[in-house]
């Protein structure tokens, strides 16, 4: 399998992380949407990342559908088995997954000539930011994230859209107003998972 997209996308290095922990064997390459376009095409048309390659050449597009056919392929899952648990761990991992989404959205829009600058839904996407931020940080101190050792995907999606905020906005995400969450990423961060794909990769 080959795994497809720069790791300072979150969706691109939570989809390496929980496929290293799932046991999996899966080359990485680093291909950038913007400035790769044409050689990320060739891989897959839809210059989506990130993108997965699977043995048989199928391309699956979207992390939460990759993070799925990982599971299938090693037979297990990083969720909790218990209905209820798994349910939390679901809505923490979407609550991560918006987080990451909206400092997305926040990078694009501080990227955009003044003019095209639309005021209300800059300060929409902040507040949904923050919003996703203090529910996280609310679970950290409520001992309901974790760093290891047995990781789950609530975890994962956490830490790694916390770091994505440092690495990209950290000016919207001061770690003195959500400390709960900072220091639960800081200790995923020092994981070896979390060191083996590391977001400040230097790529070509």
């Amino acid at each position: 399998m080959l795994l497809v997209g720069m790791l300072d996308s979150p969706y691109v290095r939570r989809a390496a992380v929980t496929g290293r922990l799932l046991g999996l064997d899966f080359e990485h390459r680093s291909v950038s949407v913007f400035r790769h376009m044409e050689a990320f095409a060739k891989i897959n048309p839809l210059i989506k990342a990130p993108s997965l390659v699977c043995d048989d050449g199928t391309v699956i597009t979207d992390s939460n559908l990759i993070i799925q056919h990982f599971e299938d392929v090693s037979g297990r899952s990083l969720r909790p088995s218990d209905a209820a648990a798994r349910a939390r761990d679901l809505g923490l991992t979407g609550i991560g997954i918006v987080a990451a989404d909206k400092a997305v959205s926040i990078e694009y829009e501080r990227k955009r000539p003044d003019a095209q600058r639309y005021a209300p839904w800059q300060e929409r996407i902040v507040a949904q930011l923050d919003t996703a931020l203090d529910l996280l940080d609310a679970a950290a101190r409520r001992g309901e994230l974790g760093a290891g050792p047995n990781l789950r995907p609530g975890d994962i999606s956490a830490a790694i859209a916390w770091g994505f905020c440092r690495f990209v906005i950290p000016e919207f995400a001061p770690e003195e107003r959500w400390p709960a969450l900072a220091a639960q990423a800081k200790a995923c961060e020092a994981l070896d998972v979390f060191k083996h794909w590391p977001i400040d990769r230097e790529e070509p």
